[in-house]
């Protein structure tokens, strides 16, 4: 199963943004002493005891209805819970409990999901009744924090994950291929399932955030077992279009992580915006094998040059993709939609590929005599050897006597290599240095 969610929500200004800083360890969230700063969800992937999981952060739930941000915001928060596992809710242990506390209590019950209360900006622990009020929400035991100085978040984590749902077992049949179908709202992930089973599946509608929940489903093809996780938006909340393009990404997320073969859908009549650029950087980074499909090929206006403008703006705008292929297909016609089951059996081959140890030296050697590593100084760099660790994706260890001095390019470099050599189409390939000792 993939990554538990945990989503930090509280009303504006009690310090959910400091505490996400805190427990992710960076600072990714705009922290500022004004409400409504974090309008955006924020995410990223953490651990705690050995159990990863992802982490968001939403802006201040405020039940002003006649402020449009406060509603979008609203939206976008109510939208976390409805992803989450866990739930931490933050207090001001300074100020108390407010009206508005009471009212994000009261939809956080209604959610029905766990939730950790944790009241925060306590600085003197050993007094307990400034946070003791906070049982009076009827969200259980108040967990004591300073987000700012990270006290006490230890207890706080420790409590997140004894509410995690069970990690399970997926009974996984390693000749079934895992396919996610995702992109953001409207792209035609729907219209693509139905294509694929010959039925209509899922409710398709082109109205972003049709369907509710992401549906696996197996079927086979050319005798071959295939299992489908569709992804699609979420069921209401889509009268602002604009924040709906934001919806997508937890559930992405969620089944990214799930996939042998991520189908990464963008619409053939909008191209590539900003949204796409964030969910195919979780591909990317999560190290799953995928393809570039661009859909609703039927509604563009073509011309011998189409396809090779379109490649060229597809490259030039998901340059971290440049190994993965681009399909063109229109899921409502069909075309080209079963010859994406041809692709996705040789990236999930090309992922799951092994290299001999004797194999990949001899290439790297190669690349290294038409191509010497560059030095510093008196000091000179060599790689000895390297060998694979793992596939998907494929990674390989390479150990030198000085892993600060090997630039990223060089090692762009290698990676081209191993590609030319060894293919590796549709997957991304991992090169960590490591110090070779006794040399």
């Amino acid at each position: 199963m993939g990554k538990p969610v945990v989503a930090i929500v509280g009303r504006p200004n009690v310090g959910k943004s400091t505490l996400f800083n805190r427990l992710v360890g960076a600072r990714k969230a705009i922290v500022e002493d004004v409400p409504g700063v974090t309008r955006d969800r924020l995410y990223d992937n953490t651990d705690w005891s050995g159990r990863e999981f992802i982490i968001i952060d939403t802006g201040g739930i405020r039940f002003d209805e006649g402020d449009i941000f406060s509603k979008e915001i609203k939206m976008q928060a109510e939208v976390a819970i409805e992803e989450a596992d866990v739930i931490v809710f933050v207090v001001d242990a300074r100020e108390g409990i407010t009206t508005e506390d009471e009212e994000v209590a009261q939809l956080l019950r209604r959610s029905e999901k766990p939730v950790v209360l944790a009241a925060n900006k306590v600085e003197n622990f050993d007094r307990q009744l400034e946070y003791f009020e906070f049982y009076n929400l009827g969200l259980g035991e108040p967990i004591p924090v300073s987000s700012m100085h990270g006290m006490n978040t230890d207890q706080l984590l420790d409590a997140v994950i004894e509410k995690f749902p069970d990690a399970g077992q997926e009974d996984d049949d390693p000749d079934t291929i895992k396919i996610a179908i995702v992109g953001r709202p409207n792209v035609g992930k729907s219209s693509l399932v139905n294509a694929f089973l010959g039925e209509s599946r899922v409710i398709v509608s082109d109205v972003p955030g049709t369907t509710r929940d992401a549906i696996d489903t197996p079927f086979k093809y050319n005798g071959k077992k295939y299992i489908l996780i569709d992804t699609a938006g979420i069921r209401k909340k889509s009268r602002i279009k604009e924040s709906t393009e934001k919806y997508s990404v937890i559930r992405s997320l969620k089944s990214i992580e799930r996939a042998d073969v991520v189908l990464f859908l963008l619409d053939g009549t909008e191209g590539v915006i900003e949204q796409d650029k964030r969910i195919a950087g979780y591909i990317h980074e999560e190290g799953r094998a995928n393809i570039i499909v661009v859909n609703k090929w039927d509604l563009v206006k073509k011309d011998e040059h189409t396809m090779n403008r379109f490649d060229k703006d597809i490259r030039e705008e998901l340059k971290f993709l440049s190994y993965s292929p681009i399909m063109y297909v229109s899921a409502v016609t069909k075309q080209r939609v079963f010859k994406l089951l041809e692709i996705v059996d040789l990236v999930a081959e090309q992922a799951a590929r092994r290299i001999t140890t004797a194999e990949l030296n001899r290439v790297l050697n190669e690349a290294m005599m038409l191509n010497p590593l560059p030095g510093a100084g008196k000091r000179k760099v060599k790689i000895y050897y390297a060998t694979q660790v793992r596939i998907t994706p494929p990674s390989f260890v390479l150990f030198t006597n000085h892993p600060d001095l090997v630039h990223f390019s060089y090692l762009r470099y290698l990676e081209n290599a191993m590609r030319k050599n060894f293919g590796f189409e549709g997957t991304p390939i991992r090169l960590i240095v490591r110090e070779k000792s006794g040399i």
